[in-house]
């Protein structure tokens, strides 16, 4: 309707690249008739038509685990899931004369996709380490201020009062022995920005934590990231950082979940949006869990979906062999 055109409209004027506008069909008997619609809204916004087939499984076999994820995500069952899911097993990847024979009124559109395609230049080979260094004052080098940053706080560390011959030895050589290690594989940019964004915290009073193989470095405690005091305890610097694995070591840092906020806020604006970002964690199913819920979507029994669970063992992501399915009175084909 009007509405959808002038939203068209308005992105196509935020957006700096190319804007399309995708149509596929529904097989719900006004096919031409949509299209049609969605070829002049295409022209009248400047959003040129493409090809797709609102992909959701790759071959139609796999349409039915779609409607048991679909019941999954509704909490609801199979039998009572109704309009919620697909009317047909339509929405896979079609082949490419099949797609043309779909749009033979609009070939522009099916050109498109190779168009689209084609700038879809990214390669993961493009992926390197490439880490920003942020100023450092006086003009040090990263590897020069995180020395004098690991140096002065091992003497807050190791005060006068408690330590009258100084930080001890074994503490001086370690931390040696960690900043030497931690030039040669150019990782003190990244010591800086965790110790930075620690210190923001703590100046605002935000409860912060390092934790994990963090706690292996004489030089956290020392900046102030980890609590593991190594003259109490015998450290392997080499769990957390080591030439042989070839990679940035990894720090945890929690923060109090209530203040998070600020501190996420913090490292945007120092760093720029572009710069910076959020990396979810996702939670995937193993053989019990999913055997529960699949179970749930399909209308089982309680006491029959704890039986078909109780039969994975430990942390499994096998499926059951269908002698045990048929075992517990359930037809495997149906």
């Amino acid at each position: 309707g009007e509405e959808f055109e002038s939203f068209l409209k308005e992105l196509k004027g935020k957006l700096k690249s190319e804007c399309y506008l995708a149509a596929a069909h529904r097989y719900g008997g006004g096919d031409t008739r949509r299209l049609a619609r969605l070829a002049e809204l295409a022209a009248a916004c400047g959003t040129p038509l493409v090809a797709t087939n609102d992909v959701h499984y790759h071959v139609p076999q796999r349409r039915t685990l779609a409607d048991v994820v679909t019941c999954i995500r509704e909490h609801c069952t199979i039998d009572t899931a109704g309009l919620r899911l697909a009317a047909n097993a339509e929405r896979h990847l079609k082949p490419a004369a099949e797609m043309a024979r779909l749009f033979r009124d609009y070939p522009d559109a099916v050109a498109r996709t190779v168009t689209i395609a084609e700038r879809c230049r990214f390669s993961l080979e493009e992926l390197r380490y490439d880490y920003p260094i942020d100023p450092v004052p006086g003009g040090d080098t990263p590897d020069e201020a995180l020395a004098r940053l690991a140096w002065d706080g091992a003497g807050e560390r190791y005060p006068a009062k408690q330590y009258p011959s100084g930080v001890p030895e074994t503490v001086q050589k370690q931390i040696a022995h960690e900043l030497e290690l931690i030039a040669e594989l150019r990782f003190a940019p990244y010591f800086l920005t965790v110790h930075d964004i620690v210190r923001f915290a703590r100046s605002r009073d935000i409860l912060c934590q390092g934790r994990g193989s963090a706690a292996n470095s004489a030089v956290c405690y020392c900046l102030g990231i980890t609590a593991v005091d190594p003259a109490r305890l015998d450290l392997l610097f080499e769990r957390f950082v080591s030439a042989e694995r070839d990679e940035p070591p990894d720090i945890d840092v929690d923060f109090e979940h209530e203040r998070r906020e600020e501190v996420i806020q913090y490292i945007y604006e120092k760093y720029g949006r572009a710069r910076a970002g959020l990396a979810a964690t996702v939670i995937s199913y193993r053989a019990r869990s999913a055997m529960r819920e699949v179970g749930k979507a399909l209308g089982l029994s309680e006491d029959t979906v704890g039986a078909l669970a109780g039969q994975v063992w430990g942390w499994s992501n096998e499926g059951l062999p269908e002698a045990v399915v048929r075992d517990l009175g359930l037809d495997p084909s149906d």
